[in-house]
């Protein structure tokens, strides 16, 4: 219920923070219109320009004063960086920087110009450091990130190389590959990132398969 209450409490201010961010990146994002000089801007359009970098600085400003203090929290066990992810989430960090990330890669894309006059980008690159040592506490990262590098790809072949080498013969399984295979009967689980098959020692255990 406390949490129900904050989200309704703050949707009102974000939604508004979110529709003016919008409103910023739709005047930025170019037309269909011809004609225009190269590298020339209008200055409406370079005003909106400065009026987007003084709003990502405040927002960067915000950021990076919460993200410290959320990642001294979260680092105390996995329960508080749980609890702490939860809050940064329905946070500005969680609801504004993903879709300004996103609309700013974008428009560098379509007008590149245009957003090296603007200047917001380098706000937005400060934060790198910020948001990489948050990331870094998640549980499981060094696994999700092993499986993000060997499907599909390069690494994928180098493991296999490298299990061919030691003559051992070492497959990856991905989570969801493990769901798949429980869903139809099996019995996977994992301890320590290996994956072990305990279906034949489920029949002869007496504890019950919740406890397994």
């Amino acid at each position: 219920m406390d949490h129900e209450h904050y989200s309704k409490e703050r949707s009102a201010s974000l939604d508004l923070l979110l529709r003016f961010q919008r409103l910023l990146v739709s005047k930025l994002y170019p037309g269909d219109c011809v004609g225009q000089v190269p590298n020339t801007y209008s200055p409406d359009l370079l005003g909106v320009g400065s009026l987007l970098k003084k709003y990502t600085a405040l927002l960067c400003t915000h950021i990076g004063d919460i993200l410290p203090v959320a990642t001294s929290i979260a680092s105390t066990s996995h329960r508080h960086f749980a609890e702490v992810s939860r809050v940064v989430d329905g946070d500005l960090t969680g609801i504004l920087l993903p879709e300004l990330v996103v609309s700013v890669v974008l428009l560098l894309s379509k007008n590149a110009g245009l957003m090296q006059e603007a200047g917001a980008i380098p706000l937005l690159a400060g934060l790198l450091e910020h948001l990489d040592r948050f990331n870094h506490l998640a549980p499981g990262k060094e696994r999700d990130d092993n499986e993000d590098l060997a499907w599909p790809g390069i690494m994928g072949s180098f493991f296999t190389v490298q299990s061919c080498r030691n003559n051992e013969e070492v497959t990856l399984i991905r989570k969801a590959d493990l769901e798949n295979h429980n869903k139809d009967g099996g019995f996977w689980t994992v301890i320590d990132g290996k994956v072990y098959d305990i279906k034949d020692f489920q029949t002869q255990s007496l504890t019950g398969s919740s406890i397994l």
